[in-house]
């Protein structure tokens, strides 16, 4: 389940903020996306799927400072997936309406049947 984990992490200068954005980016799971937000940018933002938001708290206040989890939210995708056209002889009753179908025989095997 893809997840938004956001941190509020005590940042001070760029090099602190390189140091944390390494650090996020280098945890277990799969991080798609990583930034920094808020007026003071002293939030982290990490968008992926399987992040363990406890552990990189922990691994953020260790090698950080002061860090807190702010908000874990679910991330739902905003695309959804067309509907596969069904085959002709579903639209048109008429034609083609009998669909190959294997039928199987005493033997084992399958032969195509169709009109």
């Amino acid at each position: 389940m893809k997840q938004k984990i956001e941190i509020r992490v005590h940042m001070t200068c760029d090099k602190c903020r390189s140091k944390a954005l390494g650090l996020v980016a280098s945890t277990q799971g799969v991080v798609e996306r990583v930034g920094i937000e808020g007026n003071d940018r002293d939030r982290l933002v990490v968008v992926g799927d399987g992040v363990d938001s406890v552990n990189l708290t922990a691994r953020l206040r260790k090698k950080m400072g002061n860090a807190e989890l702010m908000k874990v939210e679910a991330v739902v995708s905003a695309e959804a997936k067309p509907e596969p056209s069904p085959c002709p002889q579903q639209w048109y009753p008429g034609y083609y309406s009998w669909p190959a179908v294997a039928y199987p025989y005493p033997d084992g095997h399958c032969y195509p049947y169709s009109m």
